[in-house]
């Protein structure tokens, strides 16, 4: 099963990195974080990517470019014009970089995908977000409900701390640093689609989170796989250096491999 990977946006939250890089290839423990995505499909199996390349696309070509000399020995015998690899420690991956245009929107950057894809079930996520989620449970999950696309669901917890102040007093009674979300489900990405999604795009001006899964939602076609896992997305500086931290510690959730 190929999954496709969404890495061609702006990244205009985190500009302090995105202006020399995109987003995806914003470094958690010295590794892009499009790198820690591939790494947990491909604890599950899945090692054949398409990723979606727009703003600074050719950052991520050049990256694979050169992935396999990063990850090995090498001899460089200059006088013959020889390399001599002496082991390496690669990934099974294979990986199509797709330019989808700058200013394509997500659903326009799936539509010009298609042909990649095929006619086969296809697994689907943006580059900046990470997650502890069993994608085989996902897999079996999307199987069994007969619909064109499952999505991830998650509850995140809130942003800011909280504090109860009784009525008619300055006091606080109690604080939490990190409370409880509203109790809303939200979009985290770890979709799993079929090709029949596409036909509800129209363009590159397509927004896929607008009027392709609004009419998913209203055609019953669209399930959600609840999850209440780990998961946490890159969307600011704050994001990335929340992750840093807990890669640091050796305690980082999403890393299933």
């Amino acid at each position: 099963m190929k999954t496709v990977i969404l890495a061609g946006g702006f990244g205009t939250r985190i500009s302090e990195e995105s202006t020399i890089r995109p987003k995806p290839m914003v470094e958690i423990g010295g590794k892009p974080i499009l790198w820690h995505i591939m790494k947990i499909y491909s604890a599950y199996g899945l090692n054949d990517f398409i990723i979606c390349l727009g703003y600074k696309g050719h950052v991520i070509k050049e990256y694979f470019s050169n992935y396999f000399l990063y990850m090995s020995d090498v001899t460089y015998d200059l006088k013959n014009n020889r390399i001599e690899v002496h082991n390496n420690g690669v990934e099974p991956w294979k990986v199509t970089l797709v330019d989808t245009g700058e200013k394509t929107m997500t659903g326009g950057r799936i539509k010009r995908i298609k042909d990649y894809v095929g006619k086969e079930t296809f697994c689907l996520t943006y580059g900046d977000g990470v997650s502890d989620i069993n994608i085989r449970d996902l897999i079996e999950f999307h199987r069994n409900q007969n619909t064109l696309s499952t999505l991830t669901a998650v509850q995140p917890p809130g942003r800011f701390g909280v504090i109860k102040i009784n009525e008619e007093e300055s006091r606080i009674s109690s604080f939490k640093e990190k409370p409880d979300g509203d109790g809303a489900w939200i979009n985290a990405g770890f979709f799993v689609m079929e090709p029949g999604v596409i036909d509800y795009i129209s363009d590159d001006s397509t927004v896929w989170e607008q009027d392709p899964m609004q009419n998913l939602a209203r055609d019953g076609a669209i399930s959600a796989y609840r999850y209440s896992g780990f998961w946490h997305a890159m969307d600011n500086l704050r994001d990335k250096y929340e992750l840093e931290e807990l890669w640091k510690s050796g305690k980082a959730p999403w890393k299933v491999w």
